[in-house]
């Protein structure tokens, strides 16, 4: 079977769990510069560019890996959210960006078949591909309303550089994530498509959205709905959300979404709010009781966490949706559904 029908039969027998979040685990660590910039010999200060550390320190990435295939993570991510030209651009390591995909992925690959191994329990990677810092909706100039700072084209070459990688280094999924703007989205859809026509095979995508505020829209003004109906013509593998809150301000949000989605519904909220000092507090025993609602309720497919999250999260999260069944998939009807900002249904 291929990795969207393996995926897709494993998440008819259980709910799925998700990794959590690198940036976490890495800050926890204390790497200095050194450990940052290895012997790559870059120009720029390379401390906070977590994506790098896949060619300077593979062990840290690997370790965090491990901790979450040992927490039960069934789908693991690459460490790779920043790892494109346009974002490491801040670091002066643009030329890295191939290197920096096909070593993370590489990692995340290797230990998914050993864990796979051990077990028969399939393992699954997904290629993490952020939103990068720039967005094709909105202008950053607010004399100049029609200014952008890139265009589609050259944002659709960024994600096609980097899904390439990741294919390259083993990834079963291309993971566009955290995504505030539906046209960068779209950029990244259309950059696999043209992979997927390099490589003449089906290369399945993972989406996630993020909203911006409580009232359950991304920065490009989308609400869940609309946003679904935008993308959904990428046939994507799954659908989600992530980041943006905790699972309390989350749940009407991916309610929804469960409710019109025709395919597996991921979610993966932070670990509740930051505190004052920017610090996630929740324990892990309140984000997997939380979430254990939604699956209780019929929501999801596959649960893992975000910012704040620990391998701790995952395993809580682990236990506390075992015993329950995955999400039903709604069947898709014949109405044409279309969206601007928000969502237009014309009945047959």
């Amino acid at each position: 079977m291929s990795a969207r029908e393996n995926l897709q039969a494993a998440a008819a027998d259980r709910i799925l769990i998700f990794d959590g979040a690198f940036g976490t685990q890495i800050q926890e660590r204390g790497l200095s510069e050194e450990d940052y910039a290895g012997d790559l010999g870059l120009s720029a200060d390379q401390k906070g560019n977590n994506d790098i550390l896949a060619l300077t320190r593979p062990d840290v990435i690997a370790d965090i890996t491990r901790a979450y295939l040992e927490a039960g993570a069934d789908v693991v991510s690459t460490n790779t959210f920043s790892a494109n030209t346009i974002s490491q651009a801040d670091y002066a390591a643009e030329d890295k960006v191939r290197d920096i995909n096909i070593a993370s992925a590489r990692i995340a690959r290797e230990l998914a078949d050993e864990y796979q191994a051990k077990d028969s329990r399939p393992r699954f990677v997904a290629g993490a591909i952020g939103p990068t810092n720039k967005t094709l909706s909105l202008s950053p100039d607010v004399e100049d309303p029609g200014f952008r700072e890139i265009d589609f084209d050259t944002l659709v070459g960024v994600y096609r550089e980097q899904a390439a990688a990741l294919v390259e280094g083993g990834a079963d999924f291309i993971l566009i994530e955290t995504i505030f703007d539906t046209l960068n989205a779209k950029a990244g859809i259309f950059a696999v498509r043209q992979l997927e026509a390099e490589l003449g095979r089906d290369v399945p995508i993972m989406l996630s959205m993020t909203l911006t505020d409580l009232s359950g829209r991304n920065l490009s003004g989308h609400t869940v709905e609309a946003f679904w109906y935008a993308v959904r013509h990428a046939n994507p593998v799954t659908i989600g959300l992530n980041c943006s809150f905790g699972a309390e301000q989350l749940r009407p949000h991916v309610q929804l979404l469960s409710d019109i989605a025709d395919t597996l519904v991921l979610a993966y909220p932070n670990a509740g709010l930051p505190n004052d000092l920017g610090e996630y507090d929740e324990e892990p025993e309140t984000t997997a009781a939380l979430v254990r609602r939604w699956a209780e309720n019929g929501r999801v497919n596959i649960l893992g966490g975000c910012c704040g999250s620990t391998p701790a999260h995952i395993a809580e999260i682990a236990k506390a949706v075992e015993d329950l069944s995955p999400r039903a998939i709604p069947e898709r009807d014949t109405k044409m559904r279309l969206a601007g900002l928000e969502p237009f249904t014309i009945a047959a």
